[in-house]
């Protein structure tokens, strides 16, 4: 069950940083307006507390892992909310980063 909270902890976790960021660059970028940056404020603040409810007590542990969720995160939401289609190394390293997450956070410890 702790592996199960911590894989849906990053999956809320990369949902706001990623939407977050993701709202700031359409109110600046895309010229949406200010309320969309705030959004993406609000947002990014909603990971900065989502992050702090892992099961595992060490900071550098669960930012480590989160960066590999992040990549593999940040593909799929260019995917389905920018038409964005990722080429075999895209995917590759996405790949790698995830087993890298596995091993950070999963492995068993002694």
């Amino acid at each position: 069950m702790t592996v199960l909270k911590s894989v849906a902890l990053f999956a809320l976790a990369a949902l706001a940083e990623i939407g977050g960021a993701w709202l700031v660059w359409q109110g600046i970028r895309e010229d949406r307006g200010w309320l969309w940056v705030l959004g993406g404020m609000l947002a990014l603040s909603a990971y900065g507390f989502v992050a702090t409810l892992q099961p595992d007590a060490h900071f550098g542990r669960i930012l480590a892992a989160y960066g590999g969720v992040f990549v593999a995160g940040s593909l799929a939401w260019a995917m389905v909310m920018d038409d964005f289609r990722p080429d075999r190394y895209d995917v590759i390293g996405a790949a790698v980063c995830l087993v890298g997450v596995a091993l950070i956070m999963y492995a068993p410890r002694g």
